[in-house]
């Protein structure tokens, strides 16, 4: 009898990373978990100034063209 197909990529995944293949398993649990996770808080909880509207894209382009030129973070007015 042959292996799945999935069962061939763990086995080969486990060899090239020493770890076996139980650990594998469990990453790819982890990860299924952490995509199907819901959040108590969302994922952009901070405030920030501004206008209170949705910046056109041509602002948004020449806001960041700007701080390319000057060398700066956008939002920090740092250097990058």
């Amino acid at each position: 009898m042959r292996d799945h197909p999935y069962l061939a990529i763990i086995k080969e995944a486990a060899k090239r990373r020493g770890i076996s293949e139980a650990e594998i398993i469990r990453q790819g649990i982890h990860l299924a978990a952490m995509a199907n996770r819901v959040w108590d808080e969302p994922l952009f909880s901070r405030t920030f100034e501004g206008t209170g509207r949705t910046p056109s894209r041509s602002e948004v382009r020449d806001t960041v063209a700007d701080a390319v030129r000057r060398g700066t973070d956008p939002d920090s007015g740092t250097a990058a």
